[in-house]
């Protein structure tokens, strides 16, 4: 296996632990600081995407995948003051909405590749963000997905109040959704500039 693909998978895997544990502290009412090193998985993907091509930018993928398995494991044998620290909901989210989301990513940038040069990540890291935080939050969250773990009282997700503090009213989960995915989308603007920077020192990308 090539150093560079093996020092992607070492970041995706940097990446997805820290995140497991970040997730576990506020930033403000409707923010995990999880939120803010998730969206950097993109980023790695992109890079390795470019440089190495799909079927490596998977491989990064998949070894992710795993520790982030491994981390929603851990978390469920984990006693917090309300319960486990992760549900079987929120892990099963977690890891759908992980490998769904990177693994489009990976298709939407290889399609782009040979567009202008931002295109490609933009556009694949957009996407990719919208379907993680779609498929988590209903997975971990939504009334309707009950049955998944009908033990697990998420009632709490389901109150009624207006969006992110001041839209109309919604469930809780789904301003944290919102927010969350406004947090990514963000980042995934700004992470055209480490991108940028780190791509022109890297070998000549992948065809």
């Amino acid at each position: 296996m090539r150093l560079g693909i093996m020092i992607g998978i070492a970041a995706m895997a940097t990446v997805v632990v820290a995140s497991n544990i970040l997730v576990q502290f506020l930033f403000g009412d409707w923010l995990t600081w999880g939120a803010f090193t998730y969206p950097v998985a993109f980023l790695v993907t992109d890079l390795t995407n470019r440089t190495y091509g799909p079927r490596s930018a998977r491989k990064v993928v998949f070894a992710g995948f795993v520790v982030g398995i491994a981390c929603s494991f851990a978390g469920t044998l984990i006693e917090g003051e309300f319960g486990p620290l992760v549900t079987h909901r929120i892990a099963l989210g977690s890891g759908i909405a992980f490998l769904s989301a990177q693994l489009l990513d990976v298709l939407v940038f290889d399609r782009l590749r040979h567009g202008h040069w931002w295109r490609a990540p933009l556009l694949s890291s957009l996407m990719g963000s919208t379907l993680d935080t779609a498929l988590f939050f209903t997975i971990a969250f939504s009334a309707s997905l009950s049955m998944l773990e009908p033990t697990n009282d998420v009632s709490w997700v389901g109150e009624l109040l207006p969006l992110i503090g001041f839209g109309p009213v919604v469930p809780l989960w789904v301003s944290l959704a919102t927010a969350d995915l406004m947090v990514k989308l963000s980042i995934a603007l700004v992470a055209l500039i480490p991108f940028r920077l780190i791509a022109r020192n890297l070998p000549n990308p992948a065809v």
